[in-house]
This record gives structure tokens, sequence and C-alpha cells, in this order.
């Protein structure tokens, strides 16, 4: 621009036209490596959250609030991922204080509802049933996560930070549907 302002950007860069995408550092990978597909579920992780969180309603400003950080804590999650080498680790990763803050949220959520000593369907009303396919994207995340370091050791922070998230959704969406007049309904297993 002649004013000097900000250039224009496009939304394509045409270089993954070809299979691959860039790291942190220049480096390249397969669209479908490992690394991406852990990368993606993430991606896919935090717009769960956002309709999650979409679908909340003024009646549950605190649940509104927390998905709001874990999308932000998701980013720092897929920073990490993005960066290869833990020689150029980069500044933002998940720390222990991340791991032991979702501990913390998920005591304080589970304390809304009675303890809950087999499985449930994943229903309820609109907000509690986007929270659990949250929690089903967040398993699928950590699935991932582990196929990664199967081949490329991960941070212990990271994997443990991505199980504490399904949990922590899980206990939101308990919580969310007991708020809203929701029980949780164990599986028949004589259907």
């Amino acid at each position: 621009m002649a004013t000097g302002g900000p250039t224009p950007t496009k939304l394509y860069t045409r270089t993954g036209d070809h299979g691959e995408t860039g790291l942190v550092g220049g480096s390249r990978v397969a669209k479908d490596s490992e690394r991406i597909r852990a990368f993606g579920s993430l991606d896919e992780l935090g717009a769960s959250l956002g309709r999650a969180s979409a679908t909340l309603g003024e009646g549950h400003p605190a649940v509104s609030e927390l998905l709001l950080r874990l999308q932000h804590e998701l980013y720092i999650a897929q920073a990490e991922l993005a960066t290869p080498s833990p020689a150029s680790a980069p500044s933002p990763q998940i720390l222990e204080r991340h791991v032991a803050r979702l501990e913390s949220d998920i005591d304080r959520f589970s304390a809304t509802f009675e303890p809950v000593h087999t499985f449930v369907l994943a229903r309820g009303k609109r907000a509690g049933s986007e929270l659990h396919v949250a929690r089903t994207v967040a398993r699928r995340a950590e699935r991932d996560l582990w196929a990664l370091h199967r081949l490329e050791p991960q941070r212990s922070e990271l994997l443990r930070w991505t199980n504490r998230m399904s949990d922590l959704l899980f206990a939101l969406a308990l919580s969310v549907n007991r708020a809203e007049g929701v029980h949780e309904v164990p599986p028949d297993y004589s259907v």
C-alpha cells in the first residue's frame, strides 16, 4: 500500500498444494502425518468448544468463561505441536500449571452433581449434548497425540493436559445438564 499501512494478505498461499504443510522453523511435513492429524484434532476441538459455548446462553457464565480459556489453551498446545524440535521449542507450551488448573476445574464442576459410577448416555439439552460431542473430539485428539508420541516423543505435560481435557468436558456436560434439570441415563444393556 502506498500509505505504508498493513499489506493485505490472502487466505491462500498455494504452499500446500502438493500435500505438505509448513511447521515452525521451516520444515515441511505431509498433511496426513501423525503430527498434523493431532494438530487438526485439537483445531477441531477448539471449534467444538466454540459451538458448545454458543449454545450455553446466559445461564452458565462460569462455563462460558472456562470454554474461552480452553480455546486459548488449545492454541498453546497447537503451537507446541507446530514446533517439531525441542531445540526450537515455542515460548508458549502446556505446562504443569495448565494440567493442575484442569484438575481443579474438574473438581469444581464435579462437585455440582453426585458421583457417577457407571457409563451414561451422551445426551441432554443442547449445551450438554454439545459438551459431550466436544468430549469425544477431545478423546480423539488424545489418541492422535499418543500416535504421534509413539513416533516422536511429546512432553508429558501436553499428554496429561490432553487427557484431562476430556475428563473436564465430561464434568461440564453433566454439570450443565444437571443445572438444566437433565439427569444422567445409564446404558440399558438389555435392549
